[in-house]
């Protein structure tokens, strides 16, 4: 399983540093979570394409970006994350009209396209779609508010997915990456795994004051391994 830190508990101040220190650790996929302010439920307001531009400017062309929207307009505004120089959007499925539409515009646009839902929204919503995603993401917890812990029961909807993707790629579909964030930490790294998880997001849990990054991902990798 893949890991993929979120910066969203960095040090902004410090933040090329910080990124820097992922990359040294082997770290080639960073996960960017943009709020708007208004879809989440804390109304959190993250950080936008500057700063996503700056930071591709930063690392060059070679690290794989994914932009998760946590807003209300994904439809109207995804291009301006990718004009940033992300390789993935990721969209709300509760939060758009058109996936299809949105799905064949990414790809026009040259990057991948990806759906994430929530804890308590229905698979259903998103496997349609699912041979035309380069990724799924499941939330295991409410996005935007801090402090949670993950939520176990997303299990099914994970082995769901698991099942699906696995049977397009038997049928000679397309390998679509699932993708599962929210209170990931070493103590449950293995169990996501086991799920069949591609990729998981580690935020808190990669970035703290408890060690470094390199010393945090060991520790994760570790665990997976045991």
């Amino acid at each position: 399983m893949r890991i993929t830190p979120s910066i969203l508990t960095a040090d902004f101040t410090r933040l090329g540093d910080t990124i820097d220190s992922a990359i040294s650790a082997g770290i080639d996929w960073i996960h960017l979570d943009v709020m708007d302010g208004n879809w989440v439920v804390n109304k959190t307001i993250t950080f936008g394409p500057a700063l996503i531009r700056s930071i591709r400017e930063h690392l060059g062309p070679d690290i794989f970006l994914d932009c998760h929207l946590m807003v209300t307009n994904a439809e109207e505004t995804w291009r301006q994350y990718v004009d940033a120089g992300v390789n993935l959007v990721i969209a709300h499925i509760e939060a758009i009209e058109n996936p299809n539409t949105l799905i064949s515009d990414l790809h026009s646009a040259g990057v991948q396209a990806g759906l994430v839902l929530n804890p308590s929204t229905d698979p259903a919503l998103v496997l349609p779609y699912l041979s035309d995603l380069d990724l799924v993401l499941v939330m295991s917890v409410i996005p935007g508010k801090g402090g949670q812990s993950f939520m176990p029961e997303v299990e099914e909807k994970v082995k769901t997915f698991r099942s699906a993707i696995d049977e397009q790629i038997n049928s000679g579909g397309r390998n679509t990456l699932l993708m599962i964030d929210g209170g990931i930490k070493s103590h449950n790294a293995k169990l996501v795994a086991d799920w069949g998880i591609d990729i998981a997001v580690v935020g808190s849990g990669l970035i703290n004051s408890k060690g470094t990054i390199s010393e945090n991902l060991d520790e994760i990798r570790s665990s997976i391994n045991d």
